[in-house]
């Protein structure tokens, strides 16, 4: 598949930038072909002109920023109006996905399979409005972003040597070509274009945004002149296209204020979203660094609900197990970035006991939960004792496809072993409501459901339907 950048206008697309007040801070991107001037954004408050963000092949991107009141809940682009929802006090509808894609030919899939699940929450906005959609990474399969160019085309196997500041400029533009195609697709397909038009979204990226396993693979790849142009780009393309932004945004959006961290925590009524980057500075034997430390310590939950976004699982099985395992056998050696990958991995064992400890901090002042995605599976889990329960909420695969239920199956057998990294609060994994096994082989998102001040949980399953909802406490 080839995407033509300058073959139609594209957008708007939606982002949640906070609250002043009642009223809902926006910002909504389109693209279109350079030269072309994009119409006036309106809305009942006054008429809102685009900000041009950068030019990628014949495409240029642009930007709006404007607000919306609990009285003033649409806005205009040319003869279209689009309805969202402002009213946030009382009940709400929050969406939560992960993994949109797949590693391999994503971009030749059909589009009405592919889109199945977006369909579905289009449908459910239609009956009830969502108020916001959070993406929990993987928004993109950026895998086959390498292909095509000399320097690349066998990454991460071999990073190639550039001779000169050309080639290595010219890698950069094959990239950010390649990177863009994906956005195009994941963005702008029927369905995710209709309710990302009308859901403003925040995101939080995960490996596959930038490569597979990035930042579990070794250094000498990661921080070649190839794996850092690679990074570079992915990191741009993420702000352009996950957050509308360019690098003099960053102060205003994220917690740190260099940029080397883009973790950030925003708040709707009764409701603070905390998100910590656990890719921007993960290595083989960290997830997060100083600066993405230093984020998450300056983070504060609500004072009612917390939703903390974690891009991989935090709560889940001995996988230390298998990653010993698996060193022992030379032909499973292959899979050790995809452990390495996770929290629970023995590299990271001293980490992810800080991090638990924190939540189990942020819990003494709010209930917790945590949301996350990854594993194309749906789970859910619970940690410490009934009084302080914490609960994870995983929604992983809207538009990757389930794997095995053979491998689901094996995975809820290791996590029956159990776990308790931080003393007097184990860790347990449960089945879905209405599900026999811990692991739910299914295309899914989750819906997050405030009803008279209690928040609920609901999966909605591509086979086996939604789920009953589950109270979070």
């Amino acid at each position: 598949m080839t995407v033509e950048f300058d073959a139609a206008h594209l957008g708007p697309i939606l982002y949640y930038r906070g609250l002043e007040g009642d009223a809902l801070q926006l910002a909504a991107m389109v693209m279109l072909p350079i030269g072309e001037r994009p119409e006036t954004l309106r809305t009942d408050a006054g008429d809102h002109a685009p900000t041009l963000l950068r030019e990628i092949g014949r495409s240029a991107v642009w930007r709006y920023d404007f607000g919306l009141t609990p009285s003033c809940g649409s806005y205009r682009l040319g003869d279209q109006s689009y309805d969202v929802q402002t009213d946030l006090h009382g009940d709400m509808r929050i969406a939560f996905a992960s993994c949109n894609g797949e590693e391999k030919g994503d971009l030749d899939r059909d589009q009405e399979e592919r889109n199945r699940m977006w369909a579905h929450m289009c449908a459910e906005h239609r009956r009830a409005p969502f108020a916001l959609l959070l993406q929990g990474g993987d928004q993109i399969y950026a895998d086959e972003a390498t292909e095509g160019h000399p320097l690349s085309e066998d990454w991460p196997d071999k990073a190639g040597r550039p001779r000169n500041a050309e080639e290595l400029k010219d890698l950069a533009d094959h990239l950010r070509l390649r990177f863009a195609e994906r956005y195009v697709q994941a963005l702008f397909g029927e369905a995710p274009s209709w309710i990302m038009a009308r859901v403003p979204t925040l995101a939080i990226w995960d490996d596959h945004d930038i490569c597979d396993g990035w930042g579990s693979l070794y250094r000498s790849k990661t921080h070649s002149e190839v794996g850092q142009c690679l990074y570079a780009v992915a990191r741009e393309m993420y702000l352009l296209f996950q957050h509308a932004a360019v690098e003099g945004d960053i102060p205003d959006l994220f917690m740190d204020e260099t940029g080397t961290s883009l973790s950030w925590q925003r708040a709707l009524p009764g409701v603070k979203l905390l998100a910590p980057d656990l890719r921007a500075e993960r290595g083989r034997r960290q997830v997060l660094g100083a600066y993405g430390w230093s984020a998450v310590e300056a983070m504060k939950p609500g004072s009612e609900h917390t939703f903390v976004i974690s891009s991989v699982p935090l709560l889940g099985p001995r996988l230390s197990l298998v990653e010993g395992l698996m060193l022992m056998i030379p032909t499973m050696q292959k899979y050790e970035d995809d452990l390495r990958d996770q929290w629970q991995s023995r590299a990271h064992r001293k980490e992810w006991i800080r991090m638990l400890k924190q939540v189990i901090a942020w819990r003494e002042e709010a209930p917790v939960t945590i949301l996350s995605g990854e594993i194309h599976l749906a789970t859910r889990a619970e940690m410490g004792p009934d009084e302080t329960r914490v609960h994870q909420l995983v929604a992983s695969g809207i538009a990757h496809r389930a794997p095995p239920q053979s491998y689901a199956r094996s995975l809820g057998t290791l996590a029956g072993l159990g776990d308790a990294p931080v003393s007097g609060h184990p860790i347990r994994i449960h089945p879905l409501p209405g599900q026999s096994q811990r692991y739910t082989a299914e295309r899914n998102y989750l819906e997050l459901r405030r009803t008279h001040g209690k928040w609920h949980a609901v999966w909605h399953l591509e086979e086996s339907g939604d789920t009953v909802p589950m109270v979070l406490e």
